[in-house]
Protein backbone atom coordinates (compact mmCIF):
# COMPACT_ATOMS: atom_id res chain seq x y z
CA UNK A 1 0.00 0.00 0.00
CA UNK A 2 1.42 3.39 -0.77
CA UNK A 3 1.56 5.92 2.23
CA UNK A 4 0.90 9.41 0.51
CA UNK A 5 -0.74 10.31 -2.93
CA UNK A 6 -0.25 13.17 -5.42
CA UNK A 7 -3.59 13.43 -6.90
CA UNK A 8 -2.91 15.53 -9.77
CA UNK A 9 0.15 16.30 -11.57
CA UNK A 10 0.03 20.11 -10.95
CA UNK A 11 -0.15 19.78 -6.71
CA UNK A 12 2.51 21.04 -5.06
CA UNK A 13 1.16 19.18 -1.85
CA UNK A 14 0.90 15.27 -1.14
CA UNK A 15 -1.63 13.82 1.00
CA UNK A 16 -0.91 10.84 3.97
CA UNK A 17 -2.78 8.03 3.55
CA UNK A 18 -1.60 6.85 6.42
CA UNK A 19 -0.16 8.42 9.90
CA UNK A 20 3.29 9.41 8.46
CA UNK A 21 5.57 9.49 11.40
CA UNK A 22 8.04 12.85 11.85
CA UNK A 23 11.30 12.36 10.35
CA UNK A 24 9.97 10.09 7.84
CA UNK A 25 12.18 10.62 4.78
CA UNK A 26 9.29 10.84 1.72
CA UNK A 27 10.93 9.68 -1.93
CA UNK A 28 8.93 11.68 -4.55
CA UNK A 29 10.24 12.17 -8.37
CA UNK A 30 13.84 11.51 -7.10
CA UNK A 31 13.88 13.78 -4.63
CA UNK A 32 13.71 13.06 -1.25
CA UNK A 33 12.10 15.52 1.72
CA UNK A 34 12.22 14.67 5.41
CA UNK A 35 8.70 15.12 7.22
CA UNK A 36 9.28 18.24 10.04
CA UNK A 37 6.51 16.22 12.00
CA UNK A 38 3.63 13.98 12.26
CA UNK A 39 1.28 14.13 9.29
CA UNK A 40 -1.97 12.54 10.40
CA UNK A 41 -3.63 10.37 7.90
CA UNK A 42 -5.97 12.65 5.29
CA UNK A 43 -3.47 15.73 5.89
CA UNK A 44 -1.50 17.21 3.35
CA UNK A 45 2.05 18.42 3.16
CA UNK A 46 3.92 20.53 0.60
CA UNK A 47 6.74 19.07 -1.56
CA UNK A 48 8.20 22.61 -2.00
CA UNK A 49 9.24 25.28 0.54
CA UNK A 50 5.86 28.00 0.16
CA UNK A 51 6.05 31.72 1.35
CA UNK A 52 3.09 33.79 2.53
CA UNK A 53 1.29 33.98 -0.84
CA UNK A 54 2.11 31.16 -2.51
CA UNK A 55 -0.58 29.28 -3.56
CA UNK A 56 -0.98 25.45 -2.95
CA UNK A 57 -2.74 23.41 -5.65
CA UNK A 58 -4.60 20.17 -5.17
CA UNK A 59 -6.90 18.07 -7.71
CA UNK A 60 -4.48 20.55 -10.40
CA UNK A 61 -6.96 23.95 -9.16
CA UNK A 62 -6.25 26.66 -6.85
CA UNK A 63 -7.44 25.83 -3.33
CA UNK A 64 -5.82 28.00 -0.94
CA UNK A 65 -2.80 30.27 -0.08
CA UNK A 66 0.15 30.09 2.35
CA UNK A 67 -0.43 32.50 5.34
CA UNK A 68 2.61 31.83 6.64
CA UNK A 69 5.91 30.00 5.71
CA UNK A 70 5.23 26.50 5.24
CA UNK A 71 8.49 23.84 4.91
CA UNK A 72 8.43 20.90 2.83
CA UNK A 73 7.52 18.36 4.68
CA UNK A 74 5.30 20.43 7.03
CA UNK A 75 1.52 20.02 8.29
CA UNK A 76 -0.74 22.12 6.20
CA UNK A 77 -3.23 23.35 8.73
CA UNK A 78 -5.50 25.85 9.50
CA UNK A 79 -2.65 28.33 10.81
CA UNK A 80 -0.49 28.36 7.70
CA UNK A 81 -3.37 28.18 4.87
CA UNK A 82 -5.76 30.24 3.89
CA UNK A 83 -9.19 29.69 1.50
CA UNK A 84 -8.51 30.95 -1.86
CA UNK A 85 -9.72 29.58 -5.52
CA UNK A 86 -9.87 30.71 -9.20
CA UNK A 87 -11.93 32.74 -10.39
CA UNK A 88 -14.38 32.24 -13.56
CA UNK A 89 -16.11 33.31 -15.91
CA UNK A 90 -18.04 32.96 -19.54
CA UNK A 91 -17.42 29.33 -21.21
CA UNK A 92 -13.99 29.52 -23.08
CA UNK A 93 -13.62 25.78 -24.29
CA UNK A 94 -15.51 23.09 -26.18
CA UNK A 95 -15.63 19.85 -24.23
CA UNK A 96 -14.93 16.47 -25.29
CA UNK A 97 -16.43 13.02 -23.06
CA UNK A 98 -14.57 9.74 -23.40
CA UNK A 99 -17.85 7.22 -22.42
CA UNK A 100 -16.56 4.35 -20.17
CA UNK A 101 -17.59 0.91 -21.74
CA UNK A 102 -21.10 0.28 -20.63
CA UNK A 103 -22.01 -3.08 -22.80
CA UNK A 104 -22.10 -4.91 -19.47
CA UNK A 105 -25.12 -2.87 -18.32
CA UNK A 106 -26.79 -2.23 -21.63
CA UNK A 107 -29.46 -5.03 -21.85
CA UNK A 108 -30.05 -4.83 -17.91
CA UNK A 109 -33.03 -3.48 -16.51
CA UNK A 110 -34.16 -2.93 -12.44
CA UNK A 111 -37.72 -3.93 -11.65
CA UNK A 112 -39.80 -0.58 -10.81
CA UNK A 113 -43.16 1.21 -10.47
CA UNK A 114 -44.39 2.51 -13.79
CA UNK A 115 -46.14 5.80 -13.48
CA UNK A 116 -48.58 7.17 -15.71
CA UNK A 117 -46.09 10.22 -17.16
CA UNK A 118 -43.58 7.68 -17.70
CA UNK A 119 -41.48 7.63 -14.64
CA UNK A 120 -40.35 4.71 -12.52
CA UNK A 121 -40.75 4.32 -8.80
CA UNK A 122 -37.52 2.39 -7.48
CA UNK A 123 -40.22 2.42 -4.19
CA UNK A 124 -44.28 2.99 -3.54
CA UNK A 125 -45.01 5.43 -0.77
CA UNK A 126 -47.48 7.02 0.21
CA UNK A 127 -47.38 10.59 1.48
CA UNK A 128 -48.74 13.03 3.83
CA UNK A 129 -48.06 16.37 4.06
CA UNK A 130 -48.93 19.37 5.99
CA UNK A 131 -48.42 22.64 4.32
CA UNK A 132 -47.89 24.69 7.67
CA UNK A 133 -45.95 23.45 10.69
CA UNK A 134 -49.56 23.82 12.72
CA UNK A 135 -50.39 20.58 11.38
CA UNK A 136 -47.39 18.72 12.79
CA UNK A 137 -49.20 17.50 15.33
CA UNK A 138 -52.34 16.34 13.37
CA UNK A 139 -49.88 14.84 10.93
CA UNK A 140 -47.87 12.88 13.83
CA UNK A 141 -51.45 11.61 15.16
CA UNK A 142 -51.97 9.72 11.67
CA UNK A 143 -48.48 8.66 11.65
CA UNK A 144 -49.14 6.62 14.81
CA UNK A 145 -52.19 5.44 13.47
CA UNK A 146 -50.81 4.24 10.43
CA UNK A 147 -47.33 2.96 10.74
CA UNK A 148 -48.68 1.45 14.35
CA UNK A 149 -52.12 -0.11 12.44
CA UNK A 150 -50.20 -1.39 9.24
CA UNK A 151 -46.96 -2.43 10.80
CA UNK A 152 -44.82 -0.02 9.41
CA UNK A 153 -43.87 1.22 12.77
CA UNK A 154 -39.90 1.29 13.39
CA UNK A 155 -38.82 -1.62 16.41
CA UNK A 156 -39.69 -0.97 19.69
CA UNK A 157 -36.25 -1.87 21.41
CA UNK A 158 -35.59 0.96 23.16
CA UNK A 159 -39.37 0.84 24.32
CA UNK A 160 -38.07 -2.16 25.56
CA UNK A 161 -35.17 -1.19 27.09
CA UNK A 162 -37.37 1.53 29.02
CA UNK A 163 -39.43 -1.35 30.79
CA UNK A 164 -36.74 -3.64 31.89
CA UNK A 165 -35.12 -0.37 33.22
CA UNK A 166 -38.54 0.51 35.15
CA UNK A 167 -38.38 -3.12 36.32
CA UNK A 168 -34.83 -2.94 37.71
CA UNK A 169 -35.41 0.80 39.33
CA UNK A 170 -38.91 -0.73 40.83
CA UNK A 171 -37.00 -3.86 42.42
CA UNK A 172 -34.19 -1.13 43.83
CA UNK A 173 -31.58 -2.48 41.45
CA UNK A 174 -29.48 0.16 40.81
CA UNK A 175 -26.35 -1.37 40.27
CA UNK A 176 -28.20 -3.48 37.64
CA UNK A 177 -29.32 -0.47 35.78
CA UNK A 178 -25.89 1.34 35.87
CA UNK A 179 -24.63 -1.99 34.33
CA UNK A 180 -27.43 -2.53 31.93
CA UNK A 181 -25.94 -3.16 28.42
CA UNK A 182 -28.78 -4.33 26.00
CA UNK A 183 -27.82 -6.69 22.76
CA UNK A 184 -27.90 -4.60 19.70
CA UNK A 185 -30.99 -5.07 17.73
CA UNK A 186 -31.12 -6.79 14.54
CA UNK A 187 -32.16 -4.51 11.48
CA UNK A 188 -34.75 -6.02 9.63
CA UNK A 189 -37.13 -4.87 6.94
CA UNK A 190 -40.77 -5.26 8.11
CA UNK A 191 -42.88 -6.00 5.54
CA UNK A 192 -46.08 -4.94 5.80
CA UNK A 193 -49.02 -7.63 4.94
CA UNK A 194 -52.41 -5.72 4.32
CA UNK A 195 -50.22 -3.76 1.41
CA UNK A 196 -47.79 -5.92 0.36
CA UNK A 197 -46.93 -3.96 -2.46
CA UNK A 198 -46.97 -0.59 -0.71
CA UNK A 199 -43.24 0.62 0.95
CA UNK A 200 -44.94 2.92 3.44
CA UNK A 201 -46.68 5.34 4.74
CA UNK A 202 -43.97 8.67 4.98
CA UNK A 203 -44.82 11.65 6.90
CA UNK A 204 -43.10 15.27 5.80
CA UNK A 205 -43.34 16.87 8.88
CA UNK A 206 -41.67 20.49 8.73
CA UNK A 207 -41.78 24.17 9.83
CA UNK A 208 -42.56 26.34 7.35
CA UNK A 209 -45.75 27.36 5.76
CA UNK A 210 -46.31 30.66 7.06
CA UNK A 211 -44.41 33.32 9.47
CA UNK A 212 -41.87 33.25 6.93
CA UNK A 213 -40.75 35.23 3.62
CA UNK A 214 -43.03 34.50 0.46
CA UNK A 215 -40.61 33.18 -1.08
CA UNK A 216 -40.22 30.74 1.19
CA UNK A 217 -43.47 29.42 1.18
CA UNK A 218 -43.32 29.29 -2.44
CA UNK A 219 -40.54 27.71 -2.46
CA UNK A 220 -41.59 24.92 0.34
CA UNK A 221 -44.73 24.66 -2.49
CA UNK A 222 -42.55 23.58 -5.23
CA UNK A 223 -40.40 21.42 -3.10
CA UNK A 224 -43.86 19.26 -1.89
CA UNK A 225 -45.23 19.42 -5.36
CA UNK A 226 -41.58 17.68 -6.47
CA UNK A 227 -42.34 14.66 -3.48
CA UNK A 228 -46.10 14.29 -4.58
CA UNK A 229 -44.76 14.20 -8.48
CA UNK A 230 -42.11 11.89 -7.75
CA UNK A 231 -42.40 8.26 -9.06
CA UNK A 232 -41.44 7.02 -5.63
CA UNK A 233 -44.97 8.17 -4.47
CA UNK A 234 -48.31 6.61 -5.55
CA UNK A 235 -50.40 9.61 -4.07
CA UNK A 236 -50.68 12.38 -1.60
CA UNK A 237 -53.19 13.55 2.12
CA UNK A 238 -52.20 16.59 2.84
CA UNK A 239 -53.45 18.71 5.80
CA UNK A 240 -54.00 22.24 5.38
CA UNK A 241 -54.79 24.73 8.35
CA UNK A 242 -56.02 27.31 5.81
CA UNK A 243 -55.02 30.92 6.67
CA UNK A 244 -51.24 30.38 6.17
CA UNK A 245 -48.77 31.32 3.58
CA UNK A 246 -48.24 28.23 1.56
CA UNK A 247 -51.86 27.46 0.40
CA UNK A 248 -53.00 24.64 -1.10
CA UNK A 249 -53.59 26.33 -4.49
CA UNK A 250 -49.89 27.31 -4.61
CA UNK A 251 -49.35 23.44 -4.33
CA UNK A 252 -51.72 22.52 -7.05
CA UNK A 253 -50.11 25.34 -9.56
CA UNK A 254 -46.54 23.69 -9.08
CA UNK A 255 -47.95 20.10 -9.66
CA UNK A 256 -49.69 21.45 -12.58
CA UNK A 257 -46.27 23.09 -13.42
CA UNK A 258 -44.46 20.12 -13.07
CA UNK A 259 -46.92 18.10 -15.40
CA UNK A 260 -50.06 19.46 -16.92
CA UNK A 261 -51.90 16.04 -16.67
CA UNK A 262 -50.92 15.63 -13.11
CA UNK A 263 -53.79 13.00 -11.92
CA UNK A 264 -52.14 11.52 -8.78
CA UNK A 265 -54.82 11.37 -5.79
CA UNK A 266 -54.03 14.50 -3.71
CA UNK A 267 -56.39 14.19 -0.75
CA UNK A 268 -56.52 17.96 0.83
CA UNK A 269 -58.20 18.34 4.30
CA UNK A 270 -58.60 21.74 5.57
CA UNK A 271 -58.82 22.79 9.64
CA UNK A 272 -60.89 25.69 9.19
CA UNK A 273 -63.97 24.32 7.40
CA UNK A 274 -63.74 21.03 8.21
CA UNK A 275 -65.23 21.29 11.87
CA UNK A 276 -63.93 19.63 14.76
CA UNK A 277 -60.26 18.27 14.61
CA UNK A 278 -61.64 14.63 14.93
CA UNK A 279 -64.21 14.95 12.04
CA UNK A 280 -61.05 15.67 9.86
CA UNK A 281 -58.48 13.41 11.05
CA UNK A 282 -61.08 10.31 10.39
CA UNK A 283 -61.78 11.72 7.19
CA UNK A 284 -58.58 11.54 6.16
CA UNK A 285 -57.48 8.27 7.91
CA UNK A 286 -60.48 6.79 5.80
CA UNK A 287 -59.92 8.23 2.63
CA UNK A 288 -56.08 7.56 2.77
CA UNK A 289 -56.84 3.90 3.72
CA UNK A 290 -59.02 3.68 0.52
CA UNK A 291 -56.59 5.24 -1.67
CA UNK A 292 -53.77 3.21 -0.61
CA UNK A 293 -56.14 0.30 -1.35
CA UNK A 294 -55.40 1.06 -5.18
CA UNK A 295 -52.12 1.87 -5.08
CA UNK A 296 -51.08 -1.59 -3.69
CA UNK A 297 -52.70 -3.02 -7.25
CA UNK A 298 -49.02 -1.43 -8.99
CA UNK A 299 -46.67 -3.72 -9.06
CA UNK A 300 -43.01 -3.90 -9.97
CA UNK A 301 -42.05 -4.21 -13.57
CA UNK A 302 -38.83 -4.39 -16.03
CA UNK A 303 -37.39 -0.91 -16.71
CA UNK A 304 -34.44 0.41 -18.39
CA UNK A 305 -31.59 1.58 -16.43
CA UNK A 306 -32.43 4.67 -18.07
CA UNK A 307 -35.15 5.61 -15.33
CA UNK A 308 -32.70 5.52 -12.37
CA UNK A 309 -32.13 9.02 -11.27
CA UNK A 310 -29.09 9.19 -8.65
CA UNK A 311 -28.55 12.17 -6.07
CA UNK A 312 -25.13 12.75 -5.57
CA UNK A 313 -24.56 13.53 -1.97
CA UNK A 314 -21.98 13.86 0.63
CA UNK A 315 -21.76 15.05 4.27
CA UNK A 316 -19.43 14.94 7.18
CA UNK A 317 -16.50 14.43 4.54
CA UNK A 318 -13.22 13.93 5.17
CA UNK A 319 -9.44 14.06 3.44
CA UNK A 320 -10.22 10.83 1.33
CA UNK A 321 -13.55 11.86 0.11
CA UNK A 322 -11.98 13.54 -2.91
CA UNK A 323 -9.73 10.27 -3.49
CA UNK A 324 -12.08 6.98 -3.05
CA UNK A 325 -15.94 7.83 -2.55
CA UNK A 326 -16.51 10.98 -4.28
CA UNK A 327 -14.68 9.79 -7.51
CA UNK A 328 -15.99 6.56 -7.45
CA UNK A 329 -19.71 7.61 -7.33
CA UNK A 330 -18.80 9.90 -9.94
CA UNK A 331 -17.65 6.59 -12.29
CA UNK A 332 -21.07 5.32 -11.51
CA UNK A 333 -22.91 8.82 -12.66
CA UNK A 334 -20.35 8.24 -15.45
CA UNK A 335 -21.49 4.89 -16.23
CA UNK A 336 -25.26 5.74 -15.24
CA UNK A 337 -25.35 8.72 -18.31
CA UNK A 338 -24.01 6.82 -20.92
CA UNK A 339 -26.71 4.44 -20.01
CA UNK A 340 -29.48 7.44 -20.72
CA UNK A 341 -29.94 8.03 -17.24
CA UNK A 342 -29.84 11.08 -15.17
CA UNK A 343 -27.60 12.36 -11.83
CA UNK A 344 -28.17 15.43 -10.00
CA UNK A 345 -25.03 16.92 -8.71
CA UNK A 346 -25.84 19.79 -5.85
CA UNK A 347 -24.14 21.47 -2.66
CA UNK A 348 -23.27 24.93 -4.56
CA UNK A 349 -20.95 25.72 -1.87
CA UNK A 350 -19.20 23.01 -2.64
CA UNK A 351 -18.59 23.35 -6.00
CA UNK A 352 -16.50 26.66 -4.95
CA UNK A 353 -13.14 26.72 -7.30
CA UNK A 354 -14.00 24.17 -9.75
CA UNK A 355 -16.47 26.32 -11.25
CA UNK A 356 -14.99 26.89 -14.43
CA UNK A 357 -14.40 22.84 -15.34
CA UNK A 358 -18.09 22.73 -14.73
CA UNK A 359 -19.15 25.83 -17.09
CA UNK A 360 -16.73 24.21 -19.76
CA UNK A 361 -18.43 21.02 -19.45
CA UNK A 362 -21.79 22.72 -19.81
CA UNK A 363 -23.38 21.36 -23.45
CA UNK A 364 -24.04 25.11 -24.36
CA UNK A 365 -23.69 28.68 -23.18
CA UNK A 366 -27.14 28.77 -21.89
CA UNK A 367 -26.79 26.13 -19.57
CA UNK A 368 -23.13 27.24 -18.65
CA UNK A 369 -24.92 31.03 -18.12
CA UNK A 370 -27.65 30.15 -15.86
CA UNK A 371 -24.98 28.17 -14.02
CA UNK A 372 -22.67 31.21 -13.51
CA UNK A 373 -25.88 33.37 -12.39
CA UNK A 374 -26.83 31.13 -9.72
CA UNK A 375 -23.50 30.93 -8.37
CA UNK A 376 -22.90 34.66 -8.15
CA UNK A 377 -26.26 35.23 -6.56
CA UNK A 378 -25.74 32.56 -4.25
CA UNK A 379 -22.26 34.07 -3.07
CA UNK A 380 -23.32 37.45 -3.00
CA UNK A 381 -26.42 36.26 -0.78
CA UNK A 382 -24.02 35.00 1.50
CA UNK A 383 -21.54 37.69 1.73
CA UNK A 384 -24.83 40.24 2.52
CA UNK A 385 -25.28 38.53 5.80
CA UNK A 386 -21.58 38.25 7.11
CA UNK A 387 -20.79 34.84 5.71
CA UNK A 388 -19.52 33.37 2.24
CA UNK A 389 -18.41 29.51 1.57
CA UNK A 390 -15.06 29.71 2.63
CA UNK A 391 -17.03 29.45 5.75
CA UNK A 392 -18.59 26.54 5.12
CA UNK A 393 -16.06 23.65 6.12
CA UNK A 394 -16.97 22.12 9.44
CA UNK A 395 -15.11 21.33 12.41
CA UNK A 396 -14.77 18.17 11.62
CA UNK A 397 -14.01 18.28 8.58
CA UNK A 398 -11.02 20.66 9.40
CA UNK A 399 -10.06 18.06 11.34
CA UNK A 400 -9.85 15.09 9.27
CA UNK A 401 -8.33 17.18 6.25
CA UNK A 402 -10.03 19.85 4.57
CA UNK A 403 -8.49 22.79 5.66
CA UNK A 404 -10.05 25.31 3.20
CA UNK A 405 -13.44 25.40 1.29
CA UNK A 406 -11.33 24.82 -2.10
CA UNK A 407 -10.08 21.49 -0.67
CA UNK A 408 -13.05 20.33 0.27
CA UNK A 409 -14.96 21.41 -3.01
CA UNK A 410 -12.57 20.02 -5.17
CA UNK A 411 -13.12 16.84 -3.50
CA UNK A 412 -16.81 16.93 -3.70
CA UNK A 413 -16.92 18.00 -6.91
CA UNK A 414 -15.60 14.17 -8.16
CA UNK A 415 -19.23 12.93 -7.31
CA UNK A 416 -20.46 14.56 -10.69
CA UNK A 417 -17.66 11.97 -13.06
CA UNK A 418 -16.63 13.87 -16.26
CA UNK A 419 -19.84 14.00 -18.14
CA UNK A 420 -21.34 16.71 -19.45
CA UNK A 421 -23.35 19.37 -17.98
CA UNK A 422 -26.92 18.37 -19.70
CA UNK A 423 -28.73 21.09 -17.14
CA UNK A 424 -28.59 23.50 -14.50
CA UNK A 425 -31.54 23.33 -11.94
CA UNK A 426 -32.56 26.36 -9.32
CA UNK A 427 -33.95 25.24 -6.41
CA UNK A 428 -36.64 23.19 -6.51
CA UNK A 429 -36.82 23.22 -10.55
CA UNK A 430 -37.70 19.59 -11.80
CA UNK A 431 -35.17 17.28 -13.48
CA UNK A 432 -35.88 16.59 -17.07
CA UNK A 433 -32.74 16.15 -19.27
CA UNK A 434 -30.98 12.59 -19.15
CA UNK A 435 -26.99 13.22 -18.00
CA UNK A 436 -25.58 15.04 -15.27
CA UNK A 437 -27.66 17.93 -14.03
CA UNK A 438 -26.29 21.07 -11.58
CA UNK A 439 -28.85 21.48 -8.61
CA UNK A 440 -28.89 24.86 -6.90
CA UNK A 441 -28.56 23.77 -2.97
CA UNK A 442 -26.61 24.26 0.46
CA UNK A 443 -23.54 22.43 2.05
CA UNK A 444 -25.92 21.27 4.75
CA UNK A 445 -26.74 17.50 3.80
CA UNK A 446 -30.49 17.42 5.07
CA UNK A 447 -31.20 20.60 3.08
CA UNK A 448 -28.98 19.18 0.04
CA UNK A 449 -30.33 15.62 -0.48
CA UNK A 450 -34.02 16.75 0.90
CA UNK A 451 -34.00 18.92 -2.34
CA UNK A 452 -32.14 16.31 -4.86
CA UNK A 453 -35.32 14.03 -3.95
CA UNK A 454 -37.50 16.75 -4.40
CA UNK A 455 -36.04 16.96 -8.05
CA UNK A 456 -36.60 13.81 -8.74
CA UNK A 457 -33.91 11.93 -7.74
CA UNK A 458 -35.16 8.01 -7.01
CA UNK A 459 -31.75 6.74 -5.19
CA UNK A 460 -29.69 8.50 -3.38
CA UNK A 461 -25.66 7.40 -2.99
CA UNK A 462 -24.46 9.67 0.02
CA UNK A 463 -20.76 9.25 0.86
CA UNK A 464 -19.35 10.23 4.30
CA UNK A 465 -15.62 10.58 5.66
CA UNK A 466 -17.12 10.82 9.48
CA UNK A 467 -20.38 9.01 9.41
CA UNK A 468 -23.56 10.68 9.19
CA UNK A 469 -26.74 9.05 9.73
CA UNK A 470 -28.69 10.43 7.50
CA UNK A 471 -31.69 9.23 5.17
CA UNK A 472 -34.79 10.40 3.02
CA UNK A 473 -38.50 9.67 3.67
CA UNK A 474 -39.39 8.32 0.12
CA UNK A 475 -35.71 7.96 -1.97
CA UNK A 476 -33.43 5.23 -0.58
CA UNK A 477 -30.45 6.79 0.26
CA UNK A 478 -26.96 4.25 -0.05
CA UNK A 479 -24.18 5.14 2.50
CA UNK A 480 -21.02 4.89 1.36
CA UNK A 481 -17.79 5.40 3.63
CA UNK A 482 -14.37 6.64 2.39
CA UNK A 483 -12.73 4.63 4.39
CA UNK A 484 -12.47 0.98 6.06
CA UNK A 485 -12.40 2.57 9.39
CA UNK A 486 -15.16 4.06 9.78
CA UNK A 487 -17.28 1.21 8.05
CA UNK A 488 -15.82 -0.94 10.97
CA UNK A 489 -16.79 1.62 13.66
CA UNK A 490 -20.68 2.60 12.15
CA UNK A 491 -21.60 -0.77 10.27
CA UNK A 492 -25.34 0.41 11.40
CA UNK A 493 -25.30 3.09 9.05
CA UNK A 494 -22.90 1.87 6.25
CA UNK A 495 -23.75 0.46 2.93
CA UNK A 496 -20.48 0.42 1.24
CA UNK A 497 -16.97 0.92 2.47
CA UNK A 498 -14.69 2.78 -0.58
CA UNK A 499 -11.69 2.23 1.78
CA UNK A 500 -10.13 -0.84 -0.56
CA UNK A 501 -9.63 2.06 -3.18
CA UNK A 502 -7.22 3.66 -0.42
CA UNK A 503 -5.31 0.49 0.14
CA UNK A 504 -4.89 -0.37 -3.27
CA UNK A 505 -7.06 -3.13 -3.48
CA UNK A 506 -9.34 -1.17 -6.10
CA UNK A 507 -9.51 0.84 -8.93
CA UNK A 508 -12.18 3.99 -8.93
CA UNK A 509 -13.61 2.38 -12.16
CA UNK A 510 -13.96 -0.99 -10.07
CA UNK A 511 -15.68 0.81 -7.15
CA UNK A 512 -17.74 2.38 -9.61
CA UNK A 513 -19.13 -0.62 -10.98
CA UNK A 514 -19.67 -1.99 -7.78
CA UNK A 515 -21.79 0.67 -6.72
CA UNK A 516 -23.79 0.25 -10.20
CA UNK A 517 -24.64 -3.02 -9.50
CA UNK A 518 -25.86 -2.07 -6.01
CA UNK A 519 -27.54 0.18 -7.34
CA UNK A 520 -29.60 -1.79 -9.43
CA UNK A 521 -30.84 -4.03 -6.60
CA UNK A 522 -31.66 -1.55 -4.46
CA UNK A 523 -34.27 0.32 -7.29
CA UNK A 524 -35.96 -3.14 -7.52
CA UNK A 525 -36.01 -3.41 -4.02
CA UNK A 526 -33.38 -6.40 -3.43
CA UNK A 527 -32.09 -4.68 -1.19
CA UNK A 528 -33.36 -2.01 1.48
CA UNK A 529 -30.59 0.16 2.44
CA UNK A 530 -29.28 1.05 6.07
CA UNK A 531 -30.97 4.51 6.08
CA UNK A 532 -34.04 2.71 5.42
CA UNK A 533 -33.85 -0.17 8.26
CA UNK A 534 -33.69 2.76 10.79
CA UNK A 535 -36.07 5.01 9.45
CA UNK A 536 -33.80 7.96 8.78
CA UNK A 537 -36.31 10.12 7.14
CA UNK A 538 -34.68 13.01 7.28
CA UNK A 539 -36.72 16.15 5.12
CA UNK A 540 -35.44 20.00 5.78
CA UNK A 541 -36.63 22.42 2.95
CA UNK A 542 -34.14 25.43 2.26
CA UNK A 543 -34.78 28.88 3.13
CA UNK A 544 -32.87 30.85 0.76
CA UNK A 545 -29.68 32.78 1.26
CA UNK A 546 -29.78 31.36 4.99
CA UNK A 547 -27.74 28.01 5.07
CA UNK A 548 -24.27 27.31 3.32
Amino acid sequence: MNTYLQIHPKDNVLVALQDLPAGQEIQFNGDALQLKQTIPAKHKFPITDLQPGDAVVMYGVLVGKASAPIQKGEAITVKNLQHDADSFHEKDASFQWQQPDVSRWQNRTFAGFHRGDGQVGTRNYWLVVPMVFCENRNVGVIKTAFEKGLGFAPTEVYNEQVNELVNLYKSGDLDAIRNYEPEAATQTDKRNVVFPNIDGIKFLIHEGGCGGTRQDSDALCALLAGYIHHPNVAGATVLSLGCQHAQVSILQDALKKLNPNFNKPVLVYEQQTSGSEFKMLSNAIRDTFLAMTEANKLERKPAPLSKVVIGLECGGSDGFSGISANPAIGHTSDLLVALGGTTILSEFPELCGVEQELINRCVDERTADKFISIMRTYADKAESVGSGFYMNPSPGNIKDGLITDAIKSAGAAKKGGNSPVTDVLDYTEYATKPGLNLLCTPGNDVESTSAEVGSGANIVLFTTGLGTPTGNPIAPVVKLATNTRLAQRMPDIIDIDTGSIISGQKTIAEMGEDILEFVVKVASGEIRTKAELLHQDDFIPWKRGVSL
